[in-house]
């Protein structure tokens, strides 16, 4: 399955998709020296973001966001590249930091509500550089995931 998406932040990348729950907030959210997600409240808690397509409705939240993925981008424990279903801009702001400062990119991707909910943990996901999404299943597929509202 493919599907075109608006792109915030250019670039290319493929992994496993792991599909939060929840927005996620970078800072106090994500180790960026591991790429573990260690927010104690978020569903995904001890799951580790690193070299995988993550998936989720938007961040959360603080303005120092953006600085932690774009350190977690520099020590190459960031997710590959980030889907979300709604544009965020301290989520494009960290990819971009970390392309400008680093040479290192994060695509960041916003897909329609029906692609974005076509996507589950363990899909093999490949972001292109135009911004399409291909997404094949995997063997961990999750169940249905309820819809998410908007920001």
């Amino acid at each position: 399955m493919g599907f075109e998406g608006r792109t915030l932040v250019a670039g290319a990348a493929a992994g496993k998709a792991l599909v939060l729950d929840e927005p996620l907030s970078f800072w106090g959210g994500l180790d960026p020296e591991t790429g573990r997600i260690i927010d104690h409240h978020h569903p995904q808690h001890g799951e580790v973001a690193a070299g995988r397509i993550l998936v989720m409705p938007h961040g959360r939240g603080s303005s120092s966001a953006p600085s932690v993925l774009a350190e977690a981008i520099r020590l190459g424990t960031a997710p590959a590249g980030i889907v979300l279903a709604y544009p965020d801009e301290l989520v494009a702001l960290g990819a971009l930091v970390a392309a400008e400062l680093y040479g290192k990119t994060c695509p960041v991707v916003v897909l329609e509500e029906a692609a974005y909910s076509s996507l589950d943990t363990g899909t093999s996901v490949i972001i292109t550089g135009s911004g399409s999404v291909e997404g094949r299943p995997g063997s961990n597929v999750n169940a249905e995931r309820p819809r998410r509202d908007g920001p």
